[in-house]
């Protein structure tokens, strides 16, 4: 069965399901023009099935639709900003890239 990804608004959350199982989720708050990524967890019997990228994908792919810039104070949401740069850093402000380390090196 396909995961599914749903916006949980009640609770500031992403939640990535499993058939009817909740397998992880990603905390978030929001603002008018700004949603800041907080947490990303998947539960251990869920792991080691992409499901964590496939979450953080999805609202990334949100937060796009919808118009917001993304602050990723989760770590693993800015390692996969960071993986695919050309799809998702152009929504982290650029003026906000350094402070989440998001910005190429200098040689």
């Amino acid at each position: 069965m396909a995961a599914t990804v749903r916006d949980n608004p009640a609770e500031s959350r992403y939640e990535i399901y499993d058939g009817d199982q909740l397998a992880g989720f990603s905390t978030y708050k929001l603002t008018a023009d700004t949603i800041a990524f907080i947490h990303t967890e998947v539960g251990q019997a869920f792991s080691g099935r992409g499901l964590a990228r496939q979450l953080v994908i999805a609202e990334l792919d949100d937060a796009r639709r919808r118009g917001l810039a993304v602050r990723p104070f989760c770590p693993y949401v800015r390692e996969i900003i960071l993986r695919l740069a050309d799809t998702y850093l152009d929504l982290v402000p650029e003026a906000e890239r350094e402070r989440f380390g998001l910005v190429p090196d200098v040689v």
